[in-house]
């Protein structure tokens, strides 16, 4: 007995030499796994054309703002506002990441370069974005007509309507629900442009007492590019609806592939 306590009083001091907590022996610290950081996606470089020689809306001004606004506000993309066309080059396009036409008219003189940078840079990957009267520009130029969409033919209708959101689930139309109400000039264009695009929002034309297919906004794929219109901006306070800035916004992050 006398032997086995001893036995047991030696290994018990073996067992606190060896512990972390004996004195003068110090605790490693705990290991702590390290941290990678993902970086910041850059901002998006966003050129947006508001030059008319046509109809001038009276809306544009509050147009820049939205976008300038959308700008500071998501610090997702910078604004470049412009109604310059010597702005609009090969160029200036290959540092910009979405092309936009706001509430353009008319045959604007682009030269045959200008209008070749400008289909190049769609079909190499780049956003470019339409909204209200840009389908009323450039009839002479059919490469054009195929990139925004379609072409303006009239507005019957200036009246608080029901907008009817045909895709839900596309970022652009996010929140929107089925249908919402808005005052608007509504357009018609030459040819429907449903067969060759995919809508997002069209008329409820029981609405505004009319019959027929009248879509408002719609996506496709140009080259490798994507390409965006959106037929409201009629008036400055369709630009300051939240429901449309957000269409607005989403139509920035989706042309450029974000």
């Amino acid at each position: 007995m006398r032997v086995l306590g001893v036995a047991a009083l030696t290994l018990l001091l073996c067992a606190s030499c060896s512990s972390p907590s004996s004195p003068g022996q110090a605790t490693p610290p705990p290991t702590t796994p390290p941290t990678t950081s993902i970086p910041a996606a850059p901002a998006l470089r966003v050129l947006v054309v508001t030059a008319t020689t046509g109809f001038r809306h009276d809306s544009i001004p509050a147009a820049q703002s939205t976008f300038a606004s959308l700008a500071a506000r998501s610090g997702a993309f910078t604004v470049t506002s412009t109604e310059n066309l010597a702005d609009i080059s090969a160029e200036r396009l290959a540092a910009t990441d979405v092309l936009v036409f706001a509430l353009t008219t008319g045959e604007l003189p682009f030269s045959e370069a200008q209008k070749r940078a400008i289909i190049d840079f769609v079909m190499n990957g780049g956003g470019f974005l339409g909204f209200h009267s840009a389908t009323d520009t450039l009839y002479d130029w059919p490469d054009y007509g195929r990139l925004v969409g379609a072409y303006f033919k009239e507005h019957p209708w200036t009246q608080r309507a029901t907008v009817a959101v045909e895709d839900r689930a596309h970022p652009t139309t996010a929140g929107l629900g089925a249908n919402f109400s808005l005052l608007e000039e509504f357009y018609t264009f030459r040819e429907n442009p449903r067969p060759a695009v995919h809508v997002l929002l069209s008329l409820d034309a029981a609405s505004v007492g009319a019959q027929g297919d009248f879509p408002l906004a719609w996506t496709q794929t140009i080259g490798r590019g994507r390409s965006y219109y959106n037929a409201l901006g009629h008036f400055p306070e369709t630009w300051t609806d939240a429901r449309f800035q957000g269409q607005v916004e989403a139509a920035i992050r989706w042309a450029a592939g974000r």
